[in-house]
């Protein structure tokens, strides 16, 4: 198994959401070598799927200068990952769930950042008042899972939970892919 041994970490940032440190590390050949980790509490996905369409969310991302459809999603916040799900559901779409079901969990980029998020079905839902966090500005959108099957066909999502989410949704509900 390979390993790499740190040597030193330096926090070059510490922020609301992530921290940016710079590790030196022994590498297995003996030489040294820098690497630069975002260090990120997590984060919950949420397939949430009401009559056989998803419960999506469309929002501004800064970091790419557009907005993305998106599944449901938020940082976890001093909570188990589901009370998460469940917290950030109700905010985000106004939903909430009678059936949960964990699906996976996976780091979204580990070549740099510690960020993994946990991916949640949730059926059974009942409509709700909207409450998102005041700097978020949200559009919910519903989509036949059979629209959203094609859509994934012809690459037209670029986010990567709602890709993995969206496959999950399609095999757990039986609906055509091709």
């Amino acid at each position: 198994m390979f390993r790499e041994k740190t040597l030193k970490s330096e926090y070059v940032y510490k922020g609301k959401i992530l921290n940016l440190r710079v590790d030196q590390v022994e590498l297995e050949n003996g030489k040294t070598s820098l690497r630069e980790v975002v260090e990120h509490r997590g984060a919950v996905a949420i397939i949430a799927v009401d009559n056989g369409s998803l419960i999506m969310v469309r929002q501004f991302r800064k970091a790419i200068e557009g907005d993305l459809l998106e599944i449901p999603a938020g940082k976890i916040e001093n909570e188990d990952p589901l009370n998460c799900a469940i917290r950030e559901l109700k905010e985000e779409t106004g939903y909430t769930a009678d059936k949960w079901q964990y699906i996976c969990e996976f780091y979204t980029t580990p070549g740099f950042s510690n960020e993994k998020i946990f991916l949640y079905y949730a059926t059974d839902l009942k409509k709700g008042q909207i409450a998102p966090d005041d700097d978020e500005f949200i559009r919910i959108e519903h989509l036949k899972l059979e629209d959203a099957a094609q859509m994934l066909k012809r690459g037209e999502f670029k986010d990567a939970k709602t890709i993995i989410g969206i496959h999950y949704a399609i095999r757990l509900t039986g609906v055509n892919y091709e």
